[in-house]
């Protein structure tokens, strides 16, 4: 399929999904959580296919939300004129990308270099499997931004790393480093930068090689008991509360100062 934001291919039992916005770091708007909501739909219409890598190009996995082009900019008070239901829809639009890659047919390998931040970490999580460089950088700069976690991000990562270090990352929006988030069981594997393709390709021929039918009770299996684990919480008003903060002033001068840090205004979360 052709799309504008991301790239598909499909070799056999091996699918790939590919950021491929790379002069903004593979950032994340509303074009690009639709079109991979259909790529996840596509990929479940390949019977064959059971592995599907999950990566960016260029320089970096992913930078987040797109300030320019994300649920919170397309539905503040200057740009008025979205009624409640328009403004609800869009900012359930990370949330339903997240959601579609977690639910998958296929395993999914999310394969990580560079930045992960905020969003981009949270499509990382909704990956069965996470393998990372050492080199790579997470951080989650939400709060900084004067908005919520949203798309899914806190149940994930609670039910991933515990309540408590869920809290002590996303409210200091610190960065932290592969081999803390091993250490915390948000990756399977860290390994050398230049052996990172080849050590997830290895990766993805295995799980390949598997007998299909158990390989996907597997992951339904974990899937429905990490939903039972975290039963009373849930992600299905993440959009309303993402959208509350547009209406805030602290929010606002929080979303200024940062994007005044980060070059401008010019680039996305990280």
């Amino acid at each position: 399929m052709e799309f504008e934001t991301i790239h598909v291919q499909a070799e056999g039992a091996v699918g790939h999904l590919i950021l491929s916005r790379p002069e903004r770091l593979n950032a994340i708007g509303l074009t690009m959580m639709r079109e991979i909501r259909e790529a996840a739909r596509w990929f479940d219409g390949r019977p064959e296919l059971r592995v599907v890598v999950v990566r960016g190009s260029g320089r970096a996995f992913c930078s987040g939300a797109d300030l320019k082009d994300s649920p919170v900019s397309a539905a503040t008070p200057r740009k008025g004129g979205l009624s409640w239901a328009e403004r609800r829809e869009v900012g359930q639009a990370g949330l339903r990308m997240a959601d579609a890659v977690e639910a998958m047919r296929a395993i999914t390998i999310a394969q990580v270099h560079g930045h992960a931040v905020g969003g981009g970490l949270v499509l990382m999580v909704a990956c069965d499997l996470r393998v990372a460089a050492e080199d790579a950088v997470f951080s989650i700069p939400e709060v900084d931004l004067g908005i919520p976690l949203a798309w899914g991000g806190i149940p994930r990562l609670v039910r991933e790393i515990g309540p408590a270090r869920t809290k002590e990352l996303v409210m200091t929006c610190r960065r932290f480093t592969p081999a803390e988030a091993r250490a915390a069981g948000l990756l399977n594997r860290v390994v050398p930068a230049a052996a990172l393709e080849q050590e997830v390709a290895a990766l993805a021929a295995e799980l390949a090689a598997k007998p299909p039918v158990p390989l996907a009770i597997t992951k339904e299996h974990v899937n429905a008991v990490a939903r039972h684990m975290g039963q009373g919480s849930t992600a299905f008003a993440d959009g309303d509360a993402l959208l509350g903060t547009v209406f805030d002033p602290e929010s606002l001068e929080a979303a200024r100062r940062y994007r005044k840090r980060t070059l401008g205004g010019e680039r996305s979360e990280g």
